[in-house]
């Protein structure tokens, strides 16, 4: 990855959370934890994956710059979703707790070296993993998210 992919990501990374709330401003609020598209989360759920998912990710990207190939986990969202209750529990605690630990990731990404980026690690579900995979998956994450609420809002409004 170059230098210049690299810098574009990480400020795609840092506006994911804006995106987001973006998306969640002007939600019908009696209508957060609504499923108006079948098989999809509600907006509250979203917003509780989000929490849990940077987390989680801002969890691997510390292991993968302080531990020598770490082994890094995958879990399974569906499951957390329904055990831990996502669609049942106040959605505006976990979005606080995912702009904290996105901002607190970005200020790690913006002093990381070019020896951080090759550091590795092995991913339970897809293998070698690096910094790098990170932030691919990770810049995009939110926005795609941020798409998911958008929908769902128009869904409700027809």
């Amino acid at each position: 990855m170059t230098t210049e992919e690299r810098n574009r990501l990480i400020a795609q990374y840092a506006a994911g959370y804006d995106d987001v709330k973006a998306a969640l401003d002007g939600f019908p609020a009696g209508s957060i934890a609504a499923h108006p598209i079948p098989g999809k989360w509600s907006a509250r759920e979203v917003v509780h994956h989000l929490a849990d998912s940077e987390s989680i990710s801002a969890h691997r990207l510390r292991r993968l710059l302080s531990e020598e190939h770490p082994i890094i986990q995958g879990y399974d969202q569906e499951a957390y979703a329904v055990l831990l209750r996502y669609n049942l529990r106040d959605h505006a605690p976990a979005l606080d707790f995912f702009r904290a630990a996105r901002e607190t990731t970005l200020q790690l990404l913006r002093e990381m070296g070019d020896d951080d980026w090759k550091r590795t690690g092995w991913h339970t579900e897809s293998g070698l993993y690096n910094a790098a995979n990170w932030l691919k998956i990770y810049a995009v994450h939110a926005h795609n998210h941020a798409g998911q609420i958008a929908r769902l809002k128009a869904a409700l409004a027809k």
